[in-house]
């Protein structure tokens, strides 16, 4: 126990989780500026919680952005339905907001420490295993977050999922449900195939067909909306350059640096814990019998083994290793302190229990000379001059910004260059155009509607950023000449898949009124059969297995039953179902397996039923 404390007192993720939280208490002070301004309009209310028009604006740009992602670089964002995508981020804003108060009101909460801990396990975050500052900045940024507001969105992710937790855990199945349910699973088909191709070199357009497809459907083929934006960027490396370190600053900065080295110890320990199974004396006599075969001349070590309960140091006979003051628990540190080499103390109490404590060696400590670290406190010294300087340039060009009606004065009051974005839409694009925050800036009313400069947006812990909409290009109709190709192949497509229903559905009649044999082929194409496909039968597309498994039971083995599936391509599939066979009763494992994925299935629907109630209690007010 006390070897985990200290590994993790000086390892990499003790000094990471502060790291990051000394750096996030930094940052507050930026979140503070660059917020200050935001819009405070309200796109809806919720039992009285505000959802802001910038947190609906975020989310409709992200959900832009995952369906940019999921339908391909090409695909044109300006098909996408405005209204539609506010409405669908609406909502899921509405029922996160409900499932938060959920959450608040069944009283779940956990510690910082337990998030700091999701933070620095979470594989994304981490280079070569371990947890990187550069690479978890790098992906909340890509996600458009800055530090505070990605601990605040995994706060609530963390208490969802709690709520989501307690509510789906409580699902239970009956053994009916179980057995009625491996009856379906386990049940098998017999069937066959028939293929109907569709024929796209049969098909003949007019142009009239093509001109009468582009005018109804005008509002498909429309240029992106995008916007050019003008901007600053203000950058912390850039004030480098403008500070100085004084000799004499240099030299009390050495001296405080030595003067924190210490004499290192490495210590051992038996520790006999008190808990709930063991109480103060049934310990105290524990560690005393052992300090009594220590003077009887057993080895430390081997006691240590036996006895300790500290699992991080037991099985090196107690060994923790080095380490310098301040450390261990003060009773503990004062005890180690006060031996000399090889002497075992007498029994120490702490909060963990009793210790027995030997000294294995002691490290003098060795003193850096000034000029191997000269390097090092000046870089740090400058740095801290540096954050200094940073968030007061970063304060003025928020405050000249709000003022000026254009960029041109904030660029001349901090000496920063003007620099001109490509054009790009909702979904982002190259450079500055790739950071969320300064998508959502760009497109937001504030700056593209009313002409007004955009807050301080942190493209990183190093830079920041003011936008300002430069052009906007709306969209515009596509002319028929640009999209002509792609509406002649839409519309030879959907003409062939429907000749080949059309001659699906024939055949089937003549199948069903027995005018064509079941047995014979059909143009020269012979049935496909399957025997016993299950309802994950390999080779099999999952919507033709869906639709056979949707099929009526065959009233005899002369009369299937028929069904057609339209394919990817156009073509028809043609099924006809021979037979469905009932399974054998399922084993003890399997109907535990069925039991876990029922109840979960069942949970996942109480959850849902949950968040209906939710809003079905709620005062909701969309704006």
């Amino acid at each position: 126990m006390l070897q985990n404390i200290r590994d993790n007192s000086q390892g990499w993720i003790a000094k990471t989780i502060i790291g990051i939280i000394v750096v996030l208490m930094a940052l507050t002070g930026f979140d503070a500026i660059f917020q200050a301004t935001t819009n405070k309009n309200e796109a809806a209310k919720v039992n009285g919680d505000e959802i802001s028009q910038n947190e609906l604006s975020q989310a409709v740009d992200m959900q832009r952005r995952q369906l940019m992602q999921q339908l391909g670089k090409d695909f044109d964002a300006s098909l996408l339905d405005e209204k539609m995508l506010r409405d669908s981020a609406l909502k899921g804003l509405i029922d996160r907001k409900l499932l938060l108060q959920g959450a608040e009101n069944a009283k779940f909460s956990f510690s910082e420490a337990a998030l700091d801990q999701v933070i620095l396990q979470t594989p994304e975050f981490q280079v070569d295993g371990k947890f990187s500052s550069e690479r978890f900045d790098q992906v909340i940024r890509q996600l458009g977050y800055s530090r505070m507001q990605f601990r605040q969105m995994l706060t609530q992710e963390m208490l969802i999922g709690q709520l989501r937790a307690g509510v789906a855990g409580s699902g239970f199945v009956t053994d009916a449900q179980v057995l009625a349910f491996a009856r379906l699973e386990k049940q098998t088909r017999d069937f066959a195939a028939l293929n109907i191709k569709a024929d796209p070199a049969a098909v003949k357009l007019t142009d009239e067909e093509v001109k009468a497809y582009y005018d109804e459907h005008a509002k498909e083929f429309m240029t992106p909306d995008q916007v050019v934006i003008d901007y600053l960027e203000l950058k912390k490396s850039s004030f480098f350059d403008q500070v100085t370190v004084k000799d004499e600053d240099l030299q009390t900065a050495y001296q405080k640096e030595t003067a924190n080295l210490a004499e290192q110890r490495r210590g051992a320990h038996i520790l006999i814990e008190v808990n709930d199974k063991t109480t103060e004396a049934q310990a105290k006599a524990k560690i005393e019998d052992i300090q009594a075969r220590l003077a009887k001349g057993e080895k430390f070590e081997a006691l240590a083994k036996e006895f300790s309960q500290d699992p991080g140091s037991a099985n090196n006979g107690g060994d923790l290793g080095f380490a310098g003051p301040g450390v261990y628990d003060p009773a503990f540190e004062t005890a180690l302190y006060g031996l000399s080499k090889d002497q075992v103390s007498e029994p120490v109490r702490t909060e963990f229990g009793f210790h027995l404590i030997k000294l294995l060696g002691v490290e003098a400590p060795q003193v850096p000379s000034f000029a191997s670290l000269k390097d090092k406190l000046t870089r740090e010294l400058k740095t801290q001059q540096v954050e200094q300087l940073f968030v007061e340039a970063t304060k003025q060009l928020e405050d000249s910004s709000f003022e000026a009606s254009d960029l041109a004065q904030p660029a001349q009051d901090l000496k920063l260059t003007v620099h001109t974005s490509a054009p790009f839409g909702r979904e982002g694009g190259e450079g500055i155009a790739a950071n969320r925050a300064v998508v959502t800036a760009a497109f937001s009313p504030e700056v593209l509607d009313e002409g007004a400069n955009s807050t301080a947006i942190e493209l990183d812990p190093e830079t920041v950023v003011v936008v300002r909409a430069k052009e906007h290009r709306k969209p515009e109709q596509l002319p028929l000449e640009a999209v002509n190709t792609s509406i002649r192949a839409q519309l030879t497509k959907e003409h062939a898949s429907s000749e080949a229903k059309t001659k699906a559905e024939q055949l089937i009649a003549s199948l069903r009124e027995g005018k064509t044999p079941l047995d014979k082929p059909i143009d020269g194409q012979s049935w496909k059969v399957t025997q016993a496909a299950t309802r994950a039968q390999e080779g099999v597309d999952p919507t033709v297995l869906q639709s056979l498994f949707r099929m009526p039971k065959p009233e005899s083995k002369d009369k299937p039953s028929f069904n057609s599936v339209t394919l990817a391509d156009g073509s028809l599939l043609i099924l006809r179902l021979n037979a469905v066979n009932e399974a054998a009763a399922p084993t003890d494992e399997e109907k535990a397996q069925y039991r876990r994925f029922l109840a979960s299935r069942i949970g996942q629907q109480d959850f849902a039923a949950y968040r209906k109630q939710l809003e079905a209690q709620a005062e909701i007010k969309r704006f």
